[in-house]
């Protein structure tokens, strides 16, 4: 018996909203609402459903009757294929009023508490050719376009370098021009690919498992320093050096030139031995004269210029006199740690990575920063009544937590020892206000402040204060 066909087909539906994850948000004739692909606030559209849940559908454009006056013209050529910039289409001033009401509906909503008046978000000075890390995938079956499935032209090279296409790991899209960093990152993408293409370096193809090419990861900081690594999917030793001293010789402004060898079936990296081939294996990121060494494996904020304005957020939040002692939860490479420290008595940064640790006490042995100390471990395993009786009473917690928020084991033990203030920092507001209306018998939100580091995405950071009440 044939599968009965359960898209449905609306029309004149008009936009009313842009939700979670990039979706635009309208409402169904039978009140269900409908999530809608690359849709801005103000259209009208025909739209066909591809996903019916009990709630809402999820649907795709069809048709646009007439265009918002919110939407702009999408800067890049591969918008609504990548996946990469879903806001690309929307004008920057309206992407940061929905990413603003994104943060006070879930705060208000989710985490139901009492809430002062919320800041206007911080914008980006630069709404492109902001991130300082991108990472691409070579492929030797790359993403064809209908257009080339259905021309009558035999493609027979099928290699490309680029993203992957969302919901296809197996698919990547060959980009000639990224809009999202700073030259020189386009022209070794493309002289990778085209010298790989001219020497018959093969292309990796996840599905079987051959191919030498893996991953190119491209990182720069405001110093004007970069590092390129070259994953390699096996070892061969010819073609390797090939390829590393094109790139050393094609781009002498590369300052770090790594590899990684890595014959595991997935491309992560953060197991494997990085090699230094040429100039330093690290960078070097500066920021208020204090400078971080940044290695193939470290974590580091992606929109640097941005990142100093969160932590300039954070620090003011925390409103230090000198005399507290500062717990650093969830510190990475202990970044913001080092950027309080001095206007604390004592910071304890305390991270899950062990890397990022080490990372954290040599920089800051190197910025000479000698009030900061650093511990590995799981967070819920580590941040223990013992822990605080061998390290002292924090007067002041900073917490930046990754997607998924603090685990309840650390707000109990937070909420045991009560420190006088919590400085907040989220990637995620829908699980800030989950941890806040935990908090909230103890702690009143004082200060709320939305900071945008994504320009052309959804994505939002938001910096909250919590003061003890009375």
């Amino acid at each position: 018996m044939a599968r009965k066909n359960k898209r449905k087909q609306f029309e004149a539906v008009l936009v009313t909203d842009a939700g979670a994850k990039g979706k635009a948000v309208a409402k169904a004739p039978d009140g269900k609402v409908i999530f809608i692909d690359n849709a801005v606030p103000g259209d009208v559209v025909n739209v066909q459903t591809y996903k019916k849940r009990t709630a809402y559908y999820q649907a795709k454009v069809t048709e646009t009757l007439s265009f918002s006056d919110k939407r702009t013209a999408p800067l890049c050529d591969y918008f609504g294929t990548c996946g990469g910039c879903k806001w690309q289409n929307m004008q920057y001033q309206h992407q940061l009023f929905y990413k603003q009401q994104e943060v006070e509906n879930n705060l208000k909503r989710l985490g139901q508490i009492e809430l002062p008046e919320i800041t206007p978000i911080l914008g980006s000075e630069k709404t492109y050719f902001y991130r300082n890390k991108m990472e691409f995938s070579f492929s030797s079956n790359r993403w064809l376009s209908l257009e080339e499935i259905n021309s009558e032209v035999e493609i027979d090279n099928k290699n490309g370098l680029g993203f992957h296409i969302p919901g296809m790991w197996d698919k990547i899209l060959d980009i000639d021009k990224c809009h999202l960093q700073e030259d020189p990152s386009n022209a070794i993408r493309n002289g990778v690919k085209q010298f790989a293409v001219e020497n018959e370096l093969s292309f990796f193809n996840p599905r079987t498992q051959e191919g030498l090419l893996r991953t190119l990861m491209i990182r720069t900081t405001s110093t004007q320093e970069i590092m390129v690594l070259v994953q390699f999917f096996y070892e061969d030793k010819i073609k390797r050096e090939l390829l590393l001293n094109f790139l050393k010789e094609r781009f002498p402004e590369i300052n770090s030139l790594q590899y990684v060898v890595n014959e595991k079936a997935n491309d992560t990296i953060y197991d494997q031995e990085v090699i230094c081939f040429y100039g330093k294996p690290y960078i070097v990121e500066e920021m208020e004269g204090l400078q971080f060494k940044i290695n193939a494996k470290s974590f580091y904020q992606t929109n640097s210029e941005q990142a100093y304005e969160l932590y300039k957020v954070t620090r003011d939040f925390a409103d230090l006199t000198g005399n507290e002692t500062v717990y650093d939860l969830y510190t990475g490479t202990g970044t913001i740690a080092q950027f309080v420290a001095q206007k604390a008595k004592k910071v304890i940064g305390v991270e899950a990575v062990p890397e990022a640790i080490e990372d954290a006490k040599e920089n800051a042995k190197n910025n000479q920063i000698n009030n900061v100390d650093f511990f590995v471990g799981d967070m819920k395993n580590v941040f223990t009544q013992n822990f605080i009786d061998t390290h002292g009473q924090p007067d002041v917690i900073i917490t930046d937590p990754p997607r998924n928020g603090m685990h309840k084991d650390v707000v109990k033990q937070i909420i045991a020892i009560l420190p006088k203030r919590i400085v907040y920092v989220s990637c995620n507001s829908a699980t800030q206000a989950r941890d806040l209306a935990m908090l909230d018998q103890h702690y009143k939100v004082t200060q709320v402040q939305p900071v945008d580091m994504f320009p052309q995405t959804h994505h939002v950071e938001n910096v909250v204060c919590l003061t003890l009440r009375d």
